[in-house]
């Protein structure tokens, strides 16, 4: 990891997976679109990367008996997209007990992506029985704090933030790492775009089950100056999208097993579907931004 590199109440549920949705900077604003209407530009993007997320290796269980093969198939769709990603981030829930195999089986496995540079951000079961010390062991090289950094890439200004290791009910920050946003992007002019990776959503998804992050509004703050802000989160399980203001959500699936829809059911437990319809609910995440276009487009694929 090279941290110096130069180089947006729930408002909607996008209950499908593996459907193409892009999504355009236009004015500062970020517009949907179908992904097939970008790709139908000739201009080449200069920044593409993927994001991949909860894939809990070590979980056991029938939501999904074989984790491992199912990552793997993500870095397989990875390796496959039909170009070198300039970079791929996991965010978060590498393992699910955080024990020192689990972490090198991760690594191990991540170290096939055909990729420049891999990023990571901690989930809470990267942080079992030691606040993360042994996630920062094995991935945390370069970063600071408690395993937070940032980087330029291509024009735009890239955030990773740790909100999984002091865990009241809510995701949290702290005034360290809020502090850390502050001065990081004070330097910066308001036309940047920014890119921001956490575990936990920033934004209120579903309190009741933990699903947002209590001081996130703090961190929002330092951004809102900024045309396009885009959050990209893992944690739930599943594809949601959310704006406030000039800010974009966006939560990842997994590629391990589904989580229920906020409010079915009393907890998020992992869900057993019909077989066959695994892979239908897991997957990886495709971004790619042009500066002469100003744009910003994501595409989901299934594990199909």
């Amino acid at each position: 990891m090279n941290p110096n590199m130069s180089r947006r109440q729930l408002v909607r549920h996008t209950a499908w997976f593996g459907a193409a949705v892009g999504f355009s900077v236009v004015g500062g604003e970020v517009i949907s679109h179908v992904a097939a209407a970008a790709e139908r530009s000739h201009a080449r993007p200069t920044l593409r990367f993927a994001q991949i997320s909860d894939s809990h290796i070590g979980f056991t269980g029938a939501p999904n008996p074989d984790v491992t093969g199912t990552f793997g198939h993500a870095i397989e769709q990875v390796n496959n997209l039909g170009y070198t990603p300039d970079f791929v981030v996991h965010t978060g829930d590498l393992t699910h007990l955080s024990t020192p195999g689990q972490f090198d089986q991760v690594k191990q496995m991540m170290g096939a992506l055909k990729t420049p540079q891999v990023f990571t951000v901690p989930g809470e079961h990267d942080s079992v029985d030691d606040t993360g010390q042994k996630y920062r062991n094995a991935f945390g090289v370069g970063s600071v704090g408690d395993g937070w950094y940032s980087f330029d890439i291509a024009g735009v200004h890239v955030i990773a933030l740790v909100n999984t290791l002091n865990l009241r009910k809510l995701g949290h920050l702290g005034a360290d790492q809020l502090d850390f946003v502050r001065k990081d992007v004070a330097r910066l002019p308001s036309d940047t775009p920014i890119i921001v990776f956490s575990h936990i959503p920033l934004f209120a998804m579903y309190p009741n089950w933990g699903w947002g992050t209590d001081d996130a509004a703090q961190a929002l703050s330092y951004l809102r100056r900024f045309s396009s802000v885009t959050c990209l989160n893992g944690h739930v399980h599943q594809l949601f999208s959310k704006t406030e203001g000039k800010v974009t959500f966006y939560s990842g699936t997994t590629t391990a097993y589904p989580l229920p829809r906020p409010g079915d059911g009393p907890a998020p437990k992992p869900v057993t579907l019909p077989a066959g319809k695994l892979r239908d609910a897991l997957g990886i995440r495709e971004v790619s931004y042009t500066p002469g276009e100003t744009a910003l487009a994501l595409k989901e694929r299934a594990l199909q």
